[in-house]
């Protein structure tokens, strides 16, 4: 986001402002205060249910904060009957028998027992085709336009994009092509199975990994005959990711945590299935598991998506630890924003800039191309105290006078592109067909001086 000032006002030409960020301490060293573990306590519901345990440094007051480090890698854990529930080396715990045990997580000399529950866990488990299936089919990239989810598919076998379609995907996964995909004699011998783990040869490439718990799963599904998905099915209807901010010095590492709710009030870690992308990579990286490093100094976002649904954790990597933004003063409430940001960020804001400068700036920012000669000597002339604000709402297209209104096509032009980058329209991803009918329906909201709320939403 670019901020100028104009008369002593801000402007920012942005879809949103985020909000403010706390600093990250150094390593935990065995003098250091208790650790924290989040959740608590855990409830696994299920065959195959899973679960991220976060283990952070404790603040003053004994729970984690946001400007705990993340000592999820660090720490060691251990379960008291693995007979009921396994925890990896990353700290995430699986279903494997009904009854209560603990699992222990220790960093130094800080140890912490976090009391698990698991319900649910049956010789013959149900798989939900859209609970279970789908969310294995979108992390593993075959629902996505570039790979099965394409106008007519890869290899004969076409799904819809996103798993929109859930019936007929289960239907071309098991009865299409005379029910070729599966095996229910041999479940393991499926092409479902055979293919993504590359047991026999694959187009995609590797996809999954024998033995792993989203190939259990898709083995169960099988074997329970492939059901169908229902109409009462619940549907995610938020994400919550923890945590959803975190600054500190480039280097940093966190441990995302991602809980779904649903329509019928229940809730769910779907850390492992959900699918993870950074916005920008020259800041922060994550890996398929929410693992984020931090390389670089700025502010990312990393944005989550399952089912429909996406949220985002932000990353805040200042480059000073302190800023006195000398003759700052706020004259509305973009300017206290920017304020917090620039203090968050540690960036001393440039003074105001002289005419020739901000008419410059305006035009790159707002239609991407610069003033002409006569525009900029008429600008500079202009002994109008108004001038920029004037000048600004010429740009954008909201002048009172829609004769002064001229740069409507301009700026469309200029932020349909900006907004397909942000958005990942490109043909690659939506065909050649698709791509084009959302950047002209992006171009059209520009025009129309749609508001972003009723943007967004559509």
């Amino acid at each position: 986001m670019r901020l100028f000032r104009i008369a002593g006002k801000s402007v920012a030409i942005s879809a949103a402002l985020f909000a403010v960020g706390l600093l990250a301490g150094g390593p935990l060293s065995a003098s250091d205060p208790a650790v924290v573990v989040t959740p608590a306590q855990v409830e696994l519901s299920g065959n195959f249910a899973r679960a991220q345990l976060l283990v952070a440094r404790a603040g003053a007051d004994g729970s984690a904060t946001q400007r705990s480090d993340d000592l999820t890698t660090q720490a060691t854990y251990a379960t008291s009957n693995a007979t009921i529930v396994t925890v990896s080396e990353s700290g995430q715990l699986l279903a494997v028998g009904n009854g209560e045990a603990k699992v222990t997580a220790t960093v130094n000399e800080s140890r912490v027992e976090v009391p698990v529950t698991v319900r649910g866990v049956t010789e013959n488990p149900h798989v939900g085709f859209s609970e279970s299936i789908r969310p294995i089919l979108n992390k593993a990239g075959c629902a996505m336009a570039a790979c099965h989810a394409a106008q007519h598919g890869k290899g004969g076998f076409k799904l819809s994009v996103f798993g929109f379609e859930p019936d007929k995907d289960r239907d071309a996964m098991a009865r299409e092509s005379l029910a070729r995909r599966i095996s229910l004699v041999e479940p393991e011998r499926s092409l479902l199975l055979l293919k993504p783990t590359m047991q026999t040869p694959h187009g995609g490439g590797k996809r999954l990994e024998k033995g792993s718990v989203d190939y259990q799963i898709l083995l169960g599904w099988i074997a329970a005959g492939t059901p169908a998905p229902k109409k009462d099915d619940p549907e995610v209807v938020k994400l919550t990711v923890t945590p959803p901010m975190r600054v500190g010095q480039a280097g940093l590492t966190q441990q995302l945590r991602v809980v779904a709710d649903y329509s019928n009030g229940t809730s769910r870690d779907v850390t492992a299935s959900a699918r993870y992308d950074s916005l920008d990579d020259g800041v922060v990286t994550v890996s398929t598991s929410g693992y984020v490093t931090a390389i670089g100094k700025g502010q990312a976002a990393v944005m989550v998506r399952y089912e429909g649904q996406a949220a985002i954790s932000l990353l805040v990597m200042p480059y000073a630890d302190r800023v006195e933004l000398t003759g700052w003063q706020s004259n509305n409430f973009i300017d206290d924003l920017a304020a917090t940001k620039f203090r968050e960020l540690g960036i001393e804001p440039s003074p105001l800039g002289d005419d020739a400068t901000f008419i410059r700036r305006a035009y790159l920012d707002a239609i991407g191309t610069l003033p002409t000669p006569e525009e900029t000597t008429a600008f500079l002339a202009s002994a109008d105290s108004n001038k920029r604000t004037r000048l600004v709402d010429r740009l954008l297209g909201i002048s009172a006078d829609p004769a002064e209104n001229t740069f409507n096509d301009a700026y469309a032009a200029w932020w349909s592109l900006k907004w397909s980058d942000l958005l990942r329209n490109n043909s690659a991803d939506l065909g050649e067909q698709g791509m084009w009918a959302m950047h002209n329906w992006i171009r059209q909201s520009l025009l129309a001086n749609k508001p972003f709320d009723k943007f967004v939403r559509e």
